[in-house]
């Protein structure tokens, strides 16, 4: 058909057809204005016959005017009231300025009146014509064979981030809205875009009736407890919620079908944040030279996202993984022209491991290092339990060197960036993480040097490496099993932009030893975690009382070192801070001679791979370490592995 061979047309061509006609509707609109005027159909004869340049001049004034305030950038398929604007806005400057030139030029026979006449006239010619072919695309798309191939969705919220939806959901190939779903009792049963408006209690037959397979949260503005409740209203249905960003996302722009994404997982905490200082944001950042360790990494990163905004003079990247470094610098420097104002900031890779002790300091030294957010560390837990010689190098004596290298370059502010497992650890990388922070408040006890040394402690952050829930969207995808070690476990989470933007804050307010904690609000049992992502994602659990379901939950029993449940606090001694999600807790900690004593050891026996006596030092240094698994079956694992490579090794002569 011919009208599909046009909408196969390059995009070029299919604008240009657009200004073909508007070069017919322009003289044809100045005919009726002349028409419409004298009360007779306009022949320009005897003294009119100067006029007919008039219909020449006309489009050579309008098209450039059109084409400069963009009425051929539009999408026919998706006009809108901003572009009937522009419209008006465009057929308003050409009616002045054609108007203009001919009463500048002295030209007889043009009545004043036209002009108001021609402007309205060019109003509803160019305006009827976009909104014909609006249309006209839009019932085609609805009359398309592909209109089966669509995913048919129900949007929940009918306010004005619902209708754009609805409105881009219908000119795109993915989704096609069948109805919206309202809270709002006055708007049940009405019409909005062609879509009827249903109460929540109507869903289940609205399932029925159009089967419908997806739900759209278009309610970026509510707050999260309430956004956490409808989800909770949803997972008995077999739907696949999903969502739009929130209100900080979209408000640049109109919303458009490609903003749709899956349900955060964050939504499901019902977690309500609170907007950052931006003093305390600020503080230790602005106009400082910053350095992060760990840069590349999950915390990492995401602070170096955050600093980069706050206008430090320089950031410092230190990174042992080259492929993490390069990741997250070349995203920095593609994002930096982003940011507001001219302020030129500086980002520096370093290639290194914190291990390297004149690497370190020369670096602290060279770039006059401010502020150091010391993030690398070993925190896989079954990981770092199976190795522990090198969580006690990388953990303990990486965070001394550091410490180290930030006193000897006069760093004014050293922020350890810890963990909740650091609370009466039961595994190897709490008990590192803990004996780290020992290390900062012994030295800012024993007032080594300026350096305020100050610790952050949360617990797990959403989406970060080894999070569970990357973990079961990926077994989700593949059909299931869900893995979970055990039904009774609970954690607390909060998101990795929350987590960043608190430690910076928790340490601009640092006096020197202090050890901050984040509260993570309530926690969140990971079954429950793991059925809601199911649900969800459309699909039903498969157990005893549902043999006909999609996926099923095992349970492998806690890893080495896990606890069912993680703790905040090792006493009870928590004051608050001027940040309502910051407390400021006060601990007991060995002296620094016997800190220094228990390092020199560490160093000892971390060279010569010495696990029980690792795992000894550190029960004598940590009050309330209680390891849940045996080291002999650590140590008794790894002679079998190197009594097997010696035996490989043996090289055989024939006898």
């Amino acid at each position: 058909m011919i009208t599909d061979k046009i909408l196969a047309l390059p995009r070029s061509l299919k604008r240009l057809l657009v200004l073909l006609v508007d070069v017919a509707l322009v003289p044809f609109a100045m005919w009726c204005a002349f028409s419409m005027r004298l009360g007779e159909f306009f022949v320009p004869q005897g003294r009119r016959e100067d006029i007919i340049y008039l219909f020449f001049l006309a489009p050579a004034i309008a098209i450039p005017v059109f084409i400069k305030m963009g009425l051929y950038r539009a999408i026919i398929r998706y006009v809108g009231m901003v572009a009937m604007w522009t419209i008006v806005k465009a057929v308003t400057v050409y009616t002045l300025v054609f108007g203009l030139l001919i009463l500048l030029s002295g030209f007889e026979g043009v009545p004043r009146s036209v002009f108001l006449i021609n402007w309205l006239v060019v109003v509803l010619l160019i305006g009827c014509t976009r909104a014909i072919g609006r249309w006209w695309l839009r019932s085609r798309d609805r009359d398309s064979t592909r209109l089966s191939a669509r995913r048919k969705v129900a949007i929940y919220g009918a306010g004005e981030a619902g209708v754009q939806i609805a409105t881009a959901l219908v000119g795109g190939n993915g989704f096609r809205p069948v109805a919206f779903i309202d809270d709002n009792r006055s708007l049940h049963g009405s019409t909005i875009e062609g879509l009827r408006v249903y109460s929540f209690k109507r869903l289940s037959r609205l399932i029925d009736d159009t089967a419908v397979t997806e739900v759209l949260l278009a309610m970026p503005s509510i707050p999260r407890s309430r956004r956490r409740q409808i989800i909770s209203l949803l997972e008995p249905y077999p739907v696949h919620v999903i969502t739009l960003p929130g209100m900080d996302d979209i408000a640049s722009g109109k919303l458009r079908a490609d903003d749709i994404r899956e349900v955060d997982v964050y939504d499901l905490l019902g977690r309500e944040s609170v907007a950052p200082d931006s003093n305390l944001l600020h503080a230790n950042v602005r106009d400082k030279v910053v350095l992060v360790t760990g840069a590349g990494g999950s915390i990492g990163s995401e602070l170096c996202r955050q600093l980069v905004k706050l206008g430090p003079t320089s950031l410092v990247l230190y990174e042992h993984s080259e492929h993490a470094l390069y990741n997250i610098e070349k995203e920095l420097l593609e994002n930096l022209h982003r940011l507001p104002g001219e302020r030129r900031i500086k980002i520096t890779p370093i290639l290194a491991s914190i291990m390297n002790k004149g690497r370190l300091e020369s670096v602290c030294q060279a770039f006059r290092v401010d502020t150091i957010y010391h993030a690398a560390a070993y925190k896989h837990v079954p990981m770092v339990e199976k190795n522990p010689s090198e969580a006690v190098r990388n953990n303990v004596l990486g965070t001394y060197l550091v410490a180290q290298a930030a006193i000897a370059a006069g760093t004014e502010t050293f922020v350890l960036i810890s963990t909740d497992k650091a609370v009466r650890p039961t595994s190897t990388m709490g008990a590192t993480k803990r004996f780290a922070e020992m290390i900062l408040q012994g030295l800012a006890a024993s007032a080594h040097g300026k350096t305020r040394f100050t610790m952050v402690r949360f617990g797990n952050v959403l989406e970060s490496s080894g999070s569970v829930v990357p973990l079961f969207r990926e077994q989700i995808m593949k059909g299931g099993p869900i893995t979970v070690t055990d039904p009774r476990i609970i954690r607390y989470f909060m998101t990795i932009p929350e987590a960043a933007q608190l430690v910076i804050q928790a340490g601009a307010m640092g006096q020197g030893g202090d050890v901050f904690v984040l509260d993570m609000g309530e926690p969140v049992r990971i079954l429950d975690m793991a059925r809601s992502m199911i649900h969800l994602s459309g699909f039903e659990v498969r157990d005893e009382s549902n043999l006909e379901g999609d996926i099923e939950i095992v349970f492998t029993g806690l890893r080495p070192g896990e606890k069912l449940y993680e703790e905040l606090l090792i006493g009870e001694n928590v004051s608050p801070t001027q940040h309502p999600l910051i407390m400021s807790a006060s601990e007991d900690c060995l002296t620094w001679k016997e800190l220094a004593a228990y390092i020199a050891q560490f160093e000892e026996t971390v060279n010569t791979h010495d696990v029980e006596r690792n795992r000894a030092l550190l029960m004598e240094s940590i009050r309330g370490f209680v390891p849940q698994c045996d080291v002999v079956d650590l140590v008794e694992e790894r002679r079998q592995q190197n009594d097997k490579v010696k035996k490989d090794n043996i090289i055989q002569y024939p006898g």
